[in-house]
Order: C-alpha cells, then sequence, then structure tokens
C-alpha cells in the first residue's frame, strides 16, 4: 500500500500539498487529476524517488518494482525490438547474470543462471516486445528499423513500449496518449485494464481515465482528495459537493444559465441520426455537471462570423498529398495520399475526421487550410470564405522570445494590412483585455512565450484563431497540451460556435460532444463514417484483429519453392527496377533535408511576420513529406530485401 499521511511537499518557495494524507491499494488504477501546476507532476517525483517529503510519512513498499516511461528523446541506432526488450530490467539482469557465470565456468552457478533466465521469460521476450511495438500502431516492417530512424513522437512511443515491457508493481504514467492515434489509444486502454500491478496515471483524456481508472486523486488548494471510481464518477461526485455549497452555487447561476441556454438550443436542432444522438448524450453529461463546468477560470467563445458561405467548400475529384520537393528532377511525380475525393462542406456541419495516422488526415486538412496546395481535381472556397487553423505544429510557429502581446500586436497589423478588420481593434489596451479573456492578465502578456507551458502556448493560439473570427474552423489535436478545464472551456466554445467546424482529435469526449457526422480517411480514400465513436472504437479491434490474422496467415503459409531459371530472369528485372525507384527515393529525401536546414536556419534570422509564419508553414510541409518518403523508402527496401532473399 502507498500511503502519504500528513505529508507536506515543496517546489522551490511554493507549496504543492500541505499535510495532505491519502492511501493507494496494491492493485488500484489511481487517476490523478488537477490544474496545471496543482502538483501531479511533484507527486510523480515523490513516487519515483525524485522528490522528497519536507513533513509528513510516505510510505510506497521498498519490494516494489517501479515502471515509469523515460521523458528523455532515445538516441540510439539498435533496433525497436531490442530497444524495447532492454526495457524489462529482470531479464536485462538474467542475461548479464548468465554472461558471468558462463565466463566463470562454474556449473552450479550456470545451472541457476539459466533457470532465471528462463524464468525472466527469455523464450518469448522478442514476442513480447514486439506485441507492445504493433499494438502501438507500428508496422511489421517497422521492427527492425533503428530507433534514431524514427521521429520524435515515434521515439516516445517506443519510450511507452519499453515501459511495458518492464516487469512492475507500480506503474507511472505521465500523459501517455498524447502521442497516440485513436487505434492505438483504444489497445492501451485494453492492455492496461488487464495489468496486475498499482497504476497511477495523470491524463487530460476523460474517455482514457473512464476506461481505465477505479479511483480518482483530485490535488486542489494542496491537499488530495481520494474518489472511489473513475473520471466522470468523480465529476459528478464533485458537482454534488459543489451544489451543496449554496454560496459557491449562487456565484455560478448566471454562467449556468448561458450554458443551459446553448444546450437546450443545441439540442433542440438535433437530427436523430447516430452520431448526433451521440452529441446529445454529451451535452446532457454538461447539464448534470454544469456547476464544475461553470467554477472553472478560463472560458472563452467564438464571435460570430461575419458571413456563412453555403456551401463552405466544394471538392471534386481532388487528390491530396505533397509536390515534388525542390530540386527533385524534372518530371518527379507527386506523393498521393489520399484520391478522388468528391465532398460538399455546408453552413454549419460539424465534422469530425476519423482515421489512423498516416492516412492523410492532416493531409486533407492542410489542403483545405492552403497550406499544401491540391494534387489532382479541385477544392472551390465559398465566396467570403474565412479559415481558422489550428495546426498539430502551431505552438511551434509562436517565436519564442516574443511575448502574448507582441504576438497579438503583429497579428492585428497583419490583418489589417492584409484587409481584415478582425475582431477587435489593434489598441493595446484591447489587446490586452482581449488576452485577459484567454487567462493572460497582468505581467503574463509580457512574459516570453519560449518561458510558458505548452497548455499555455496552446491557450495563446487559441485566442489569436479568435481574434481572426473565421467561420470555417480548421483544428488538427487541438488539445495536446491543453488540461481538462480548458479543454471543457473550448468544447464549450465550439458548441457555441455558428460557424462550419472540421475537427481532427483523439480525444473522444471533445469529438463526442462537438461533432454531428464523422468522415474516415482509410486506404486512400475518404467516405463518410454511418456510425458514432462507440461503432469507429468496434471498426478498429476489427482492423487489428484482420491485420493479425492476415500476418498469422502469411507467417504460416508454406515457404514458396526455389525460383527455377525462368522465373529469375522477371526477379532480376524487378529487382533492378526497385533498386532504381530506391535510387530517387534517395535523392528526393535528400533534397528535402537540405530545404529542412536551409529554412531551419532561415527562421533564426529577422523576418517579418508573414514572412515567418511563411516559413513555418513551408517547414511543416517538407518535414511531412520527409516523414511520409521515409515510410515509402523503408517499404521499398522490405521489398528489395524480400526479392533477394528469394533470388538466392
Amino acid at each position: 500500500m502507498i500511503i502519504l499521511k500528513a505529508l507536506t511537499l515543496r517546489r522551490g518557495a511554493k507549496v504543492l500539498l500541505e499535510r495532505a494524507s491519502v492511501s493507494i491499494n496494491p492493485g488500484e488504477k489511481a487517476g490523478l487529476v488537477g490544474r496545471n501546476g496543482a502538483g501531479k507532476s511533484s507527486l510523480f517525483a515523490l513516487l519515483n524517488g525524485t522528490l522528497h517529503e519536507d513533513a509528513g510519512d510516505f510510505l510506497l513498499p521498498s519490494q516494489w518494482r517501479l515502471a515509469q516511461v523515460a521523458q528523455d528523446m532515445p538516441e540510439t541506432s539498435e533496433s525497436a525490438t531490442d530497444f524495447v526488450i532492454d526495457g524489462d530490467t529482470r531479464l536485462v539482469e538474467a542475461r548479464r547474470e548468465t554472461a558471468a557465470a558462463e565466463a566463470s565456468g562454474d556449473g552450479e552457478r550456470m545451472a541457476h543462471a539459466y533457470t532465471a533466465l528462463h524464468d525472466a521469460g527469455a523464450h518469448d521476450a522478442r514476442a513480447r516486445a514486439q506485441a507492445l511495438i504493433l499494438g502501438l500502431g507500428f508496422q511489421v516492417h517497422e521492427l527492425e528499423r533503428p530507433v534514431n530512424g524514427f521521429s520524435g513522437g515515434w521515439r516516445m512511443r517506443l519510450q511507452l513500449a519499453r515501459a511495458l515491457m518492464c516487469p512492475s508493481d507500480l506503474l507511472l504514467l505521465d500523459e501517455p496518449t498524447n502521442h497516440l492515434d485513436l487505434d492505438a489509444l483504444v489497445w492501451l486502454e485494453t492492455w492496461l485494464q488487464k495489468y496486475p500491478g498499482t497504476l497511477v496515471v495523470i491524463s487530460h483524456d476523460r474517455e482514457f481515465l473512464d476506461a481505465v481508472t477505479t479511483v480518482t486523486l483530485h490535488i486542489e488548494n494542496g491537499q488530495i482528495c481520494r474518489y472511489g471510481g473513475n473520471y466522470s464518477t468523480f465529476e459528478e461526485m464533485r458537482a454534488e459537493q459543489m451544489a451543496l455549497q449554496q454560496a459557491a452555487f449562487a456565484r455560478q447561476q448566471d454562467k449556468i444559465a448561458h450554458l443551459q441556454g446553448f444546450i437546450d438550443r443545441f439540442k433542440a436542432k438535433a437530427s436523430k441520426a447516430k452520431q448526433a444522438q451521440s452529441r446529445v448524450k454529451a451535452l446532457e453529461r454538461m447539464e448534470r455537471l454544469a456547476p464544475v463546468l461553470t467554477s472553472a477560470d478560463f472560458s472563452f467563445e467564438f464571435r460570430e462570423p461575419v458571413s456563412l458561405p453555403n456551401p463552405m467548400l466544394t471538392i471534386d475529384d481532388a487528390s491530396f498529398g505533397y509536390p515534388p520537393p525542390a530540386g527533385a528532377q524534372p518530371g518527379t511525380p507527386p506523393t498521393v495520399i489520399v484520391q478522388h475525393v468528391s465532398k460538399s462542406v455546408f453552413a454549419g456541419q460539424r465534422i469530425g475526421i476519423l482515421g489512423a495516422n498516416g492516412q492523410g488526415k492532416s493531409t486533407l486538412v492542410k489542403t483545405i487550410a492552403r497550406t499544401l496546395p491540391v494534387i489532382a481535381g479541385s477544392v472551390t472556397e465559398g465566396k467570403g470564405l474565412d479559415i481558422g487553423y489550428f495546426a498539430q505544429q502551431e505552438l511551434d510557429v509562436l517565436r519564442s522570445g516574443d511575448t502574448p502581446l507582441q504576438h497579438m500586436i503583429r497579428l492585428a497589423r497583419d490583418t489589417i494590412a492584409n484587409g481584415g478588420a478582425g475582431q477587435f481593434s489593434s489598441r493595446e489596451q484591447d489587446l490586452r483585455n482581449f488576452l485577459g479573456t484567454f487567462n493572460f492578465s497582468g505581467d503574463m502578456v509580457k512574459q516570453t512565450v519560449g518561458t510558458m507551458s505548452g497548455g499555455e502556448k496552446a491557450r495563446l493560439v487559441l485566442a489569436m484563431l479568435v481574434w481572426q473570427r473565421p467561420n470555417l474552423l480548421l483544428l488538427d489535436e487541438p488539445t495536446n497540451h491543453l488540461d481538462l478545464a480548458t479543454r471543457e472551456a473550448l468544447a464549450v466554445a465550439l458548441n457555441e460556435f455558428e460557424g462550419t467546424l472540421m475537427l481532427v482529435s483523439h480525444d473522444r469526449a471533445l469529438l463526442r460532444s462537438v461533432c454531428d457526422e464523422f468522415w474516415l480517411v482509410s486506404r486512400g480514400g475518404v467516405e463518410p463514417f454511418d456510425g458514432d465513436l462507440d461503432d469507429y472504437q468496434r471498426y478498429l479491434l476489427e482492423e487489428a484483429k484482420r491485420v493479425r490474422e492476415s500476418l498469422k496467415a502469411a507467417g504460416t503459409a508454406a515457404k514458396p519453392a526455389a525460383p527455377s531459371v525462368s522465373r529469375r530472369a522477371p526477379a532480376a528485372g524487378r529487382l533492378k527496377a526497385l533498386r532504381q525507384k530506391l535510387d530517387r527515393l534517395d535523392a528526393r529525401m535528400a533534397a528535402l533535408h537540405a530545404d529542412k536546414d536551409a529554412l531551419e536556419a532561415g527562421l533564426t534570422g529577422a523576418l517579418s511576420a508573414v514572412a515567418f509564419t511563411e516559413a513555418g508553414l513551408k517547414l511543416q510541409a517538407v518535414n511531412d513529406a520527409i516523414a511520409h518518403e521515409e515510410e515509402a523508402w523503408l517499404e521499398l527496401s522490405g521489398e528489395i530485401e524480400m526479392l533477394e532473399a528469394t533470388d538466392a
């Protein structure tokens, strides 16, 4: 059992916990929640031994084995499989002892070492590691790929797999869903539900917490309050407690009336479609939890758009992807990811875009956002279309040395220069007041962005988005850095937004509460998804099962007979063509990396706001193109290796 008794915990001069007491029983799965800065990460530091209590008692069984996700970015050339296997500390120690025993020549020691090695699961370690890697969304051909050949987000997935590989009695997970798409997230939920040890998890994904946790620990005002049940149960219990505090409840009445107004309005509008019914249920939950939602010290709203063209967009037999990189050979074809899309987007639609990583969700959104050109076909915009785009990498485009006020002043000037009026005037005091509605008050408006948390940066990007008064919102993973209170504020604001919304997100609670219909980006196309998120989750599990069965069938199939002389010639021709294609890929990747280096160097210089934004968008496109070309390179290399093995 983990016990905190009258415990005080400080970080510098700040008191995070003051005489707090709580216990966690063996085998419990606890969600740790609270506002940013409340002390969640510091409590993790206490549990893993990097921080010690300042007063009171802390008890953690000394024999318990601890596992957690390393936060450093791994830099190693060992394969993904070997990297994850090394997370099994028991196996690593057993291998070390076996090597030492064999070197000593001591027969008895070797016998004990071999037994320990078997007990540590050496016989199936590779299979266990690869099951974790595949479950977290990697492809079969990536199992032996070197770790430093993956992008940062995928390396963090490998760190997660490594932590899950480690035998443990206590597992600490801090925002484990941040780098996962829905299919990997569903797999992780299933894995954690079966985990036999004690789990403590920090997450801002309410559906993940609901699926995995059985206890909720809420940190507020220096205290930890324990609630039996998952996050939704905690939220309802807390709402009841707050409702009993009549004075606080009375102050909330105006906000509750406002919240109730839009709930009633949208529930009356909702159609009988299955997707819309999910949204009705989400709104009913918000009804019950009005005291909790309105107690947050942060809220915002989108102003009514100036115009609502209808249709907003008309997509006609369009293909989406990436143009040939700068410096590519003449005649180099573009990279097509999604093709033959014909759709219209109408005023007031609220579309959730579903699909696994790499299927083209972000590519579709970027093209609609004018960041990428249409490869083929057309995307026709309605007259007066005004797009507000929140990109996954939007935080990277912020200038780390500038303040929120400087960002807003520059945005106002650029908007006026481009003929737009914006939402407010460009007077500094008006911009300060506007930033205050996003919790940037007092000295915070002059704090440099580089010193801010990810959540604060995301709030600044949202503020800049709202100020532009769009009529079409394109949001690509907007909640990655937002805490639960800010996510709720975003959900409320999006429900009140009178324009059109297209949303890519792994936050199922947000998708449920704001989307009336879904598009599925899969297998090179875009189709309506006739169902709700529960249906989509079942679809993901069925797809995963189908892939596993096909892999199993491929692994047990009889090996082909040795090729005859007459069959070797076509194989040799195929090999030659593939190698030439690989050479062209190498050339394109080299050109892309040169473009990337030049753009990154240019971003360090003095640029105007427009030039800086333009360079940032180009850098995003180049990075995406590099990731896509790397995937194609790996697939092609695997095909060449198979042909070479067959021809041998």
